[in-house]
């Protein structure tokens, strides 16, 4: 059985036994959202990441979800994406295509990856241009704050160094604040050009989950989530905070074990 509470002022936390467990969970999460964005716009705007995050969304290509989820008004976005060949093994494109999209029907329209045949920058500039194209349709939603999109769900997973989408600890682009999407050259880890959804666009967000799985993670999520002091401010992962939306943390039991403030690990 998971373990769920909320953790002050950084959402809910829904803690696994087992990896079928978050599985089932975080399938379960996404169809719902799924369902209700539907009847209240007619479209579900998700955005995704790369990582270990498509493999645990596998359970939606199966029974129930693959035949009770209505995958026509899904409409697909990457909240970061690596400036490769959409067929290079790098390419967050390719990941969630082999593991998800090939096996559920979405419509190919609606998939909106970046333009993988120019520059980082060119592929940021481009990306905002489309997405403000559908921000106009009122195929992706806009915050009632600001002029940000406001999408469905953001999905996120956790670098070892807190980082999230491909921002990065003390990068420049943790501090952008006019551009929807931006690029980076210099990321830390491999390949080194990047497009990533700026904070503005990931807190603007209805529902951000970030998905956490593994002993390895698991001090990148106490800084993240905990009191910690000075530090944690540090951790990119600190930053998402949906202005208006609700966040909500899927995690293993490795990845919740440094946990120390939450009654969930008492």
């Amino acid at each position: 059985m998971a373990l769920s509470g909320a953790q002050k002022d950084r959402g809910d936390l829904r803690i696994h036994e087992s990896m079928d467990e978050l599985k089932t969970d975080l399938a379960d999460y996404i169809a719902e959202l799924s369902d209700v964005s539907v009847k209240e716009r007619g479209f579900f705007a998700i955005a995704l990441s790369g990582g270990s995050l498509i493999g645990l969304m596998g359970k939606l290509c199966e029974v129930p979800y693959n035949k009770t989820v209505d995958w026509s008004k899904w409409y697909i976005f990457w909240a970061d994406e690596r400036v490769v060949a959409r067929n290079h093994a790098d390419s967050n494109y390719k990941l969630a295509k082999d593991g998800l999209l090939s096996k559920v029907p979405i419509v190919p329209s609606h998939v909106h990856s970046i333009n993988d045949s120019v520059s980082a920058e060119e592929a940021a500039d481009n990306y905002e241009f489309v997405i403000r194209q559908l921000v106009k349709t009122h195929v992706v939603s806009v915050s009632e704050i600001n002029d940000c999109p406001k999408f469905d769900l953001i999905l996120l997973g956790l670098g070892a160094d807190g980082h999230i989408a491909s921002l990065f600890p003390n990068h420049p682009a943790l501090d952008e604040r006019e551009e929807w999407v931006t690029f980076i050259t210099d990321s830390p880890k491999p390949p080194p050009e990047r497009i990533t959804f700026t904070l503005p666009v990931i807190n603007s967000a209805s529902n951000v989950a970030v998905v956490v799985t593994g002993e390895g993670k698991a001090d990148a999520l106490h800084l993240a989530i905990e009191e910690v002091g000075p530090d944690g401010s540090l951790i990119p992962a600190r930053m998402v905070q949906p202005t208006m939306g609700k966040l909500v943390w899927f995690l293993d039991k490795q990845a919740a074990s440094k946990l120390k403030n939450s009654d969930l690990n008492s």
